[in-house]
């Protein structure tokens, strides 16, 4: 029997409607596909804590031998085909990717395929319980076929890709109110004790709501009321830069001395600095984007310390690229959106640590900004493992012993709003097999562990062509087949991690070859002191 393209469980809009309206009487914090829509485009949300409070979690097929921290499966990479369940009541076998208690909402959802009828799954979503799922579809029609939205909602990476290699990303939100289960039917599934066929991989971000949150569940007249927010949303999310009233402009261009300093003080009440600007050059530019680094102190406390390529994006070269929260063109002008808060006062610096001269031309944005009891300072952190040595497959003549790498440790109440990796690669094979593991809270198992490293920056099957999106991108990928640099980054939108004590996030450092290696890490955080993070 033909499958419809969609189906979707009709809720009749005046019910909709009336519900909307009674939760709005009471003044409670409403979370509906409206409402997340906003949150994606809204500059100033990241910078508070969210209300309400969510723990997020990744549902993903990363290999069940991954049971204990440490122990013999720990590394363990046969991550795909790997489900939490199988449902065989409706007459047929679906295997479960999520399945979750409400309140909650999907956020962010990434796949990828290899071997025969791995790309004619169907994909269901069963929302409160429903026998009728909400949405069933092809699985790269769901994801990255604009099925539910245009780009950059729904995408594919890298454009340059072939489609079948590419990672297929939703930002589309999918909240839901008592329950929400994922499944994919796939006639071509043969699961054994040795063997699992064919190879689909999942990452699944979800919200799981503090208890008594309000949510809309999703539903087709929820997704035909915001048909303009969708569409305002994908336009907004596309284009770079902030716009924003009130604007102050402080500028510095100036050389800066070997082992020398600039820097400029802002003091104005209930402000953020909203975007930075900054132009170098020197007679070895490359090394300055490296040698230069940005600090800044917000209200006293100094959160960021990183050097500027790593800062923007662009790593030790000259790369282009787009997102959300930054922007480098091929005159290597570096721009940054992302929001700093701060109630009395700024300073921002730049350290020249290299040899030689550079000369900086910066600008500063800054604009009103209404302090809250919730509101928090931005901070940004890197650091390198220094021709580190890679264990290699044991396949491939290495230990297998492998190991994991931290981004940040930081204790305290705050968000992780993102990170980047900035890899030297010296061999002729991939470095990237690593699965993030991020503990929230003192959890004794992480609550996302994922798939491999690309999969964690929305690509897929270690493809080297380049990409910008808003909240992922590749500006370099020649290290990843070939001795090169590679630049992966991912801002974190609705999918941002809150941590009410601690935060601990790794990626394991999982090359095929034994080799020498340099493995860069920036994270992007927004905290409320005091705290503590060891990168120093």
């Amino acid at each position: 029997m033909k499958t419809p393209a969609c189906r979707i469980f009709l809720f009749p809009a005046m019910v909709c409607f009336s519900i909307i309206f009674l939760l709005s009487c009471t003044g409670q914090k409403i979370v509906s596909l409206k409402t997340l829509l906003m949150g994606m485009t809204d500059r100033t949300g990241i910078t508070q804590t969210p209300s309400p409070w969510y723990k997020l979690i990744q549902a993903s097929s990363y290999d069940r031998k991954s049971d204990k921290v440490g122990g013999k499966g720990w590394f363990a990479n046969d991550d795909y085909t790997q489900f939490s369940g199988v449902d065989s009541s409706k007459g047929r076998k679906e295997y479960i990717l999520l399945d979750s208690d409400g309140p909650g909402a999907i956020v962010r959802w990434w796949m990828t395929f290899a071997g025969e009828g791995s790309y004619d799954g169907i994909i269901r979503v069963y929302i409160d319980n429903t026998e009728t799922p909400v949405l069933q579809e092809n699985a790269l029609k769901l994801l990255s076929g604009q099925l539910l939205a245009g780009e950059p909602l729904s995408a594919s990476v890298s454009p340059e890709t072939d489609l079948k290699m590419r990672g297929h990303n939703l930002y589309f939100p999918i909240p839901f109110l008592k329950h929400c289960r994922v499944t994919i039917e796939c006639d071509s599934i043969r699961i054994t004790a040795n063997s699992r066929k064919p190879s689909i991989y999942y990452n699944i971000c979800y919200r799981q709501y503090e208890k008594g949150t309000k949510v809309v569940s999703f539903s087709k007249d929820e997704l035909l009321q915001n048909a303009e927010l969708i569409k305002s949303t994908n336009e907004t999310l596309k284009s770079s830069g902030t716009i924003s009233d009130n604007l102050n402009l402080y500028s510095s261009s100036e050389p800066i001395s070997a082992k020398d300093s600039i820097n400029v003080n802002i003091r104005s009440k209930n402000s953020a600095i909203s975007k930075i600007t900054l132009k170098l050059s020197a007679f070895d530019t490359e090394y300055a984007l490296r040698s230069t680094v940005l600090k800044i102190t917000f209200d006293g406390f100094q959160t960021v310390w990183i050097p500027v390529g790593d800062f923007f994006g662009t790593g030790y070269k000259k790369t282009t690229s787009s997102t959300w929260n930054s922007r480098v063109d091929d005159q290597l002008k570096m721009e940054s959106y992302w929001m700093m808060p701060f109630k009395k006062s700024c300073s921002v610096w730049l350290i020249n640590y290299g040899d030689q001269i550079v000369k900086a031309d910066l600008n500063i944005e800054s604009s009103k900004y209404k302090w809250r009891s919730n509101s928090m300072y931005f901070g940004a952190s890197w650091h390198e493992y220094h021709q580190i040595m890679t264990a290699g497959a044991e396949s491939e003549g290495g230990t297998g012993k492998h190991r994991d790498i931290n981004f940040a440790d930081i204790k305290g109440k705050g968000v992780y709003a993102g990170d980047a990796v900035a890899v030297f690669n010296t061999v002729e094979a991939w470095w990237g097999e690593g699965d993030e593991k991020i503990f929230v809270d003192g959890e004794p198992f992480p609550s996302s562990i994922g798939t491999g490293t690309e999969d964690y920056y929305g690509y897929a099957w270690s493809r080297p062509e380049i990409f910008s999106h808003p909240f992922i991108a590749q500006p370099s990928g020649s290290g990843n087949f070939h001795a090169g640099l590679t630049i992966n980054m991912r801002y974190r939108s609705l999918d941002a991690i809150p941590f009410m004590s601690s935060i601990s996030s790794n990626i394991e450092l999982w090359h095929w070859l034994p080799a020498i290696i340099n493995y860069s890490l920036t994270s992007y955080w927004y905290v409320i002191p005091p705290y503590e993070i060891n990168i120093k």
